[in-house]
């Protein structure tokens, strides 16, 4: 069995149990009675009891299993809870965050360590911070893994302009309504609009910006399905941008190679700083003063990581409403040195 197995007879607590679990995108069977549900007790990955329930089970003798989940609606039932080996008791809707998450975690599977968030902010406007996230987006598919790019600069005309994708259809972040908690990456694969493996949360053009909560639950998703979510942040700080940041495991300054951007990425990376960012500068060239790569960390104050040369065709592949994939390019080799710098 794949799925939840409830008995509940009180239907305040069943109603309340399937709305979160079609919240946490989860199908729940339920089981009429003891009988019923014995055949299943070993089997299901999960089994919600109400207080009846948990009496009925301790006097049909079911043996003792991981995954019990009591729920109630105030009066506890400790004892009996106790002496079956329920995992948790719980009180809803009090705790139906935790219920939700419990359930989110039989649906997608247990948490994985392979997640991690990776996030650009541009040293000075028109740096190619965006650029370069939509890169390390695709070398991260390119590699074989899953990869959610994830655009929280309102102001940036939509990252699915800069990608090609601006007509495909799918959810853009006014379509994605969630208030923070637990949500699903099986839902947002299903609600956003996917380019081979990755799938991209674009700002709306003249919808409202993505919330800090918003932000929030959606890379705690991409984290958690072990997906590498990289983020478009912008210069300036916004509450989204601070939930991204808190968020991310390596945060990627991108600088051109002018004297102007160099004074005007020490204002950005101080501020980074100060909030205990781990941070990474690549350098984007030519540099029409011969300004070199490592003179600008040091004034800087932030680790060089690359710096990169210009991508032959870029600019006309954009106007053109199409993204280049040079695997040799200066692009794809920058944005693969990130990722190696993102997952030692």
């Amino acid at each position: 069995m794949t799925h939840p197995i409830a008995l509940l007879t009180d239907q305040d607590l069943l109603d309340e149990v399937l709305r979160m679990a079609a919240a946490a995108d989860c199908s729940v069977s339920c089981a009429p009675d003891v009988t019923s549900l014995r055949s299943q007790w070993h089997s299901a990955p999960l089994v919600l009891l109400d207080p009846p329930a948990v009496s009925a089970c301790l006097d049909a003798n079911l043996p003792r299993r991981s995954g019990v989940l009591v729920v109630h609606g105030g009066d506890p039932p400790w004892a009996p809870a106790v002496a079956l080996g329920a995992d948790r008791v719980l009180e809803l809707p009090l705790d139906g965050r935790s219920l939700v998450s419990a359930l989110a975690d039989v649906g997608e599977g247990p948490p994985s360590d392979r997640g991690r968030v990776v996030s650009f902010v541009g040293g000075r406007g028109g740096s190619g911070a965006s650029i370069l996230a939509i890169a390390a987006g695709r070398e991260a598919v390119a590699a074989g893994g899953e990869a959610m790019l994830v655009d929280c600069d309102p102001l940036g005309g939509g990252i699915d302009l800069a990608l090609g994708t601006e007509s495909d259809e799918g959810a853009r972040w006014p379509g994605v309504h969630c208030s923070g908690g637990r949500v699903p990456m099986s839902a947002l694969r299903a609600a956003l609009p996917v380019t081979g493996s990755l799938s991209v949360l674009a700002c709306d053009r003249t919808g409202p910006d993505p919330e800090p909560a918003a932000v929030a639950a959606v890379l705690d998703a991409g984290r958690r399905s072990g997906c590498t979510v990289v983020c478009d942040l912008p210069r300036h700080p916004t509450a989204a941008a601070s939930a991204a940041l808190d968020r991310t495991d390596l945060t990627v300054l991108v600088v051109p190679a002018e004297v102007r951007a160099t004074a005007a990425a020490s204002r950005v990376a101080t501020r980074l700083l100060t909030q205990g960012r781990n941070i990474r500068l690549v350098v984007r060239g030519p540099s029409p003063g011969n300004l070199q790569a490592a003179e600008m960390a040091d004034v800087i104050g932030v680790p060089l990581l690359t710096q990169m040369r210009p991508e032959p065709g870029l600019a006309e592949s954009l106007e053109r409403g199409s993204f280049p994939r040079n695997p040799k390019g200066p692009l794809a080799t920058a944005a693969r040195l990130v990722l190696k710098e993102l997952r030692p």
